[in-house]
């Protein structure tokens, strides 16, 4: 196993934050709850910043920045959202330090006290909803379509490295419309996005749907998501897209003269994604070896790694390993020569397999005599001779190829492990015994979801949206049921 990881099957959650550590991704910081994301870790997130960048302007978004903290005051101006994140602000009191009498130590200074706290943002509606009153006056003025790349602050008490953390970065869509139907359309083509970069280039298959009235974001008339599935059976939010209505703008007061000169209240969205989704990367593909990377994420795509003995053989290694790296690369394929003469190649193997490389070549003098080289893919383990000749466009296709395979890998355990259930017993015995995804009647009553997630901590991941109306009747309180809605156990 890659350098000592525990074993998947064994203690999951260890496995996991080994895996973090020991692949290089992050470490835990001396602030509690908080991370350090390494390099390694964050060139993944670079590309995945990279491609919803795109994404977003591609789509009409354009890049802005809102302030870090927000007066205590606008929080309070829409009622469900300051009651979903109360318990989780950071709230600053004071603006200056002093030395405390001894001189021994810094102390707040009781002279510095703001006139009007302020909140670590933990999300940015209100602080955008009153910028965009300056903003927008007409209809001219719409759409506003804005994204930032932020940090935010929710001071959670259980943290765990990616998936929940005190402080962590993510984007954040905030938009406004003039139409209802504007406003919906914006949130769904959002969801879309980030269901085709989850399956796409995560290689993460994804169920779409609507979160139940519990489950809503605070402030929003309706909230839709992708849920994905990681292997050892729980599920994991990777992105939600929010229907704000008209809430915000009540709030905080923006109008604009419609076509016909009369005021009318703007319509709203707001979405994100964050760095969950390297928890969400990590856990539905790796193993216990290391990492595995889809090839669209991967920093290194390919590693080439020498065997020789002295210099000379190196030196006629390297001179070959040259022009495959640059007609690699010519092709955008990221490649790294590891050359490093204080390590032997077992080492560089078992290391490049920890950080999850898709594709390693090695080259020894055989190699050299013959034209040919070795490749190993990582996600299966497979090795094969290829000649040098067309090896870049052999490369090319292998790299697409795993993608697909990684891909296909995760739909085939998500779909053996989705059960349709009818019972209470079938629901319980699924959960605790096989895990996954469960689809099963619900009686549409917050209630019910409460009593089932008490009972057995298993919730409602959302009503998908290709979830046929059939009648039933709820697996917990045989009341009558129009649908099945995906429940599981969760991060």
């Amino acid at each position: 196993m890659g350098k000592g990881l525990p074993k998947r099957s064994e203690d999951y959650s260890l496995w996991y934050n080994e895996l973090v550590k020991k692949a290089d991704l992050a470490e835990n910081s001396a602030v509690r709850g908080c991370m350090v994301i390494k390099p390694y870790g964050f060139s993944i997130w670079e590309k995945m910043q990279r491609y919803l960048d795109d994404e977003f302007k591609r789509t009409g978004h354009s890049n802005a920045y809102f302030p870090l903290f927000i007066p205590k005051s606008y929080l309070s101006k829409e009622a469900a959202h300051v009651e979903g994140f109360a318990k989780e602000c950071a709230v600053v009191t004071h603006y200056r330090l002093k030395n405390s009498e001894d001189g021994k130590s810094v102390v707040v200074d009781p002279d510095a006290k703001l006139e009007e706290e302020l909140i670590v943002r933990p999300t940015s509606e209100t602080v955008i909803w009153n910028t965009y009153k300056n903003w927008i006056q007409s209809h001219r003025d719409l759409p506003v379509k804005c994204n930032q790349w932020a940090n935010v602050v929710r001071w959670e008490m259980r943290t765990r490295l990616f998936l929940r953390t005190a402080e962590f970065l993510w984007q954040e869509g905030h938009t406004a419309h003039a139409t209802k139907e504007e406003a919906i359309e914006e949130t769904k083509q959002i969801l879309d996005i980030y269901a085709d970069f989850s399956e796409k280039i995560m290689a993460v298959p994804v169920v779409k749907g609507y979160k139940t009235e519990s489950e809503r974001f605070a402030g929003a008339d309706d909230t839709l998501c992708i849920e994905a599935l990681m292997q050892d059976g729980k599920a994991l939010q990777a992105g939600t897209s929010h229907f704000l209505g008209q809430n915000f703008a009540k709030a905080f007061d923006v109008k604009f003269a419609n076509k016909e000169g009369k005021l009318d209240l703007v319509w709203g969205t707001s979405w994100g994604v964050s760095t969950r989704l390297m928890g969400s990367l990590i856990m539905a593909h790796s193993d216990d070896f290391g990492l595995v990377l889809p090839p669209k994420l991967a920093p290194i795509q390919v590693v080439i790694v020498p065997i020789y003995k002295g210099e000379e053989q190196l030196n006629k290694i390297a001179e070959k390993v040259e022009s495959i790296k640059a007609n690699l690369e010519a092709k955008g394929i990221s490649v790294k020569f590891d050359d490093r003469d204080t390590y032997k190649p077992g080492f560089k193997f078992a290391e490049w397999e920890l950080k999850g490389v898709p594709v390693r070549l090695a080259m020894g003098p055989r190699d050299l005599e013959n034209g040919t080289v070795e490749v190993a893919r990582r996600d299966t383990f497979e090795k094969q001779v290829m000649e040098l000749d067309g090896l870049e466009a052999k490369i090319e296709g292998l790299l697409e190829e795993i993608q697909h395979g990684i891909f296909q890998k995760a739909l085939d355990y998500r779909t053996e492990h989705t059960t349709s259930v009818d019972t209470w017993e079938e629901f319980q015995e699924v959960l605790e015994n096989k895990g996954g995804f469960i689809l099963a009647h619900w009686d549409g009553t917050a209630e019910t979801e409460e009593l089932i997630k008490e009972e057995t901590k298993a919730t409602i991941r959302c009503i998908p949206f290709d979830s046929k109306e059939e009648e039933g009747i709820c697996v917990r309180t045989g009341k009558p049921s129009k649908r099945r809605v995906l429940f599981a156990k969760a991060y």
